[in-house]
């Protein structure tokens, strides 16, 4: 498809996915949603003005430890546009930063990466009382559910986008993996507490490791509920694309 003009496309995106999240229980819901992933994986960096950073002088005087660490925030997030059933946005991640485990209820979301590399590892909660063993002692006292660790992927801007559904692969980590990364991120319904979408933090619990070779997946796991990570925050920055009218 010819890329004829860079602000039609990004528009194009977000009337699609205010297309496709008005009516996710309708019977066009599949089609629309595959018609959302085909428009996001045409979008690349420079559609959105975007481009890798390296490290700043500021973060290269921080010393040792991740370039970015006490110096700006480890990831910041650029505001695209938000309706009452979807937002969309850019994630940058700082080479080295992760966002921790952290689910989304009953939201669907994609992601596409636009620069660099992303390890995500993504996750489903399982029923209450599918556990056939209690949780290891290291639990301590958190709330700990079972899940299922289904994947742990890379993904560049060659992928296509990364998908999440309300029961399928909701809980998910993103590491940038050998230098900064950033995606493009849409979320249906947007966060809301009020009305019970409020983000939650885990940490996988594992037992004692069985080998040098990481335990196949997809297994199961138990995760315990976390405050949010202190070397974890998320700044904001002005978005520098091309606007989005809905």
């Amino acid at each position: 498809m010819p890329r004829d003009n860079m602000a039609s496309l990004i528009q194009r995106v977000a009337r699609q996915a205010r297309l496709t999240f008005r009516s996710p229980a309708g019977p066009a819901f599949g089609e629309n949603l595959h018609r959302l992933q085909q428009l996001l994986d045409e979008v690349r960096a420079e559609d959105l003005h975007l481009a890798p950073r390296g490290p700043s002088a500021a973060a290269a005087a921080s010393g040792g430890g991740p370039p970015w660490a006490g110096v700006v925030p480890p990831v910041s997030y650029m505001h695209i546009c938000e309706t009452e059933s979807f937002s969309m946005g850019v994630f940058l991640l700082r080479s080295g930063a992760c966002i921790p485990l952290h689910d989304h209820p009953g939201m669907n979301g994609m992601l596409k990466v636009l620069y660099g590399t992303l390890r995500i590892a993504c996750m489903d909660t399982l029923p209450a009382g599918a556990a056939a063993a209690p949780p290891p002692p290291a639990a301590g006292s958190g709330p700990c559910l079972r899940a299922l660790f289904r994947s742990r992927q890379h993904y560049t801007p060659a992928s296509p986008p990364c998908l999440l559904s309300p029961h399928t692969d909701n809980l998910h980590q993103i590491d940038a993996v050998d230098g900064p990364a950033a995606f493009l991120d849409i979320l249906a319904p947007p966060y809301d507490p009020q009305h019970g979408r409020d983000c939650h933090y885990y940490r996988l619990l594992e037992g004692p490791p069985a080998g040098a070779e990481p335990p196949a997946l997809p297994r199961e796991v138990w995760l315990v509920e976390t405050p949010q990570a202190a070397d974890f925050w998320c700044g904001g920055e002005p978005y520098p694309g091309p606007r989005v009218c809905l």
